[in-house]
């Protein structure tokens, strides 16, 4: 049994949307990738779990990442950690996969908000016509910019 009939309960994408089942999927994985250099002082490796759960057929979808991040260049400084939390999110049909989208709850090192919570994240999982999803792709707006970038963050989906 390959991976594309593992992450079959989905169902397939139409030109009418994503047809779920009713009942909840959820998939896994990593990230681990760079942010550009933001404040001169070097980008962050920024590596971590990652769950997400679509809703049945809701067209909703939850996610969450333990971030961790430290200074690539110099990872004896500056190592710090974030939690990103969407709940509820919109789930959208793009080229490939789907995007989960919404505002999330973004927590600093110390377990409390972070001053950019509430900054929209896009979660993108996409993947190819022998392994349907394969890779994910987190983007950061608003706020969230500033400390993270503007460019995607890069992983896996992990093979159930």
């Amino acid at each position: 049994m390959g991976l594309c009939i593992a992450f079959a309960g989905i169902g397939a994408f139409t030109s009418q949307g994503i047809a779920q089942s009713d009942s909840p999927f959820k998939m896994r994985g990593i990230i681990d990738d760079f942010t550009p250099d933001l404040d001169g002082n070097g980008r962050y490796q920024v590596s971590g779990e990652w769950t997400l759960e679509l809703l049945g057929n809701s067209g909703r979808g939850n996610f969450s990442f333990g971030v961790n991040m430290v200074r690539a260049e110099n990872p004896n400084t500056s190592a710090h950690t974030h939690y990103v939390v969407l709940k509820d999110a919109t789930v959208t049909e793009i080229a490939g996969g789907f995007r989960l989208s919404g505002p999330a709850v973004l927590t600093g090192n110390n377990g409390n908000l972070a001053g950019f919570s509430g900054s929209t994240v896009n979660v993108d999982i996409t993947g190819g016509n022998t392994i349907t999803y394969t890779n994910i792709a987190l983007t950061f707006e608003g706020g969230a910019v500033g400390h993270f970038g503007a460019l995607p963050l890069h992983g896996v989906v992990s093979p159930r």
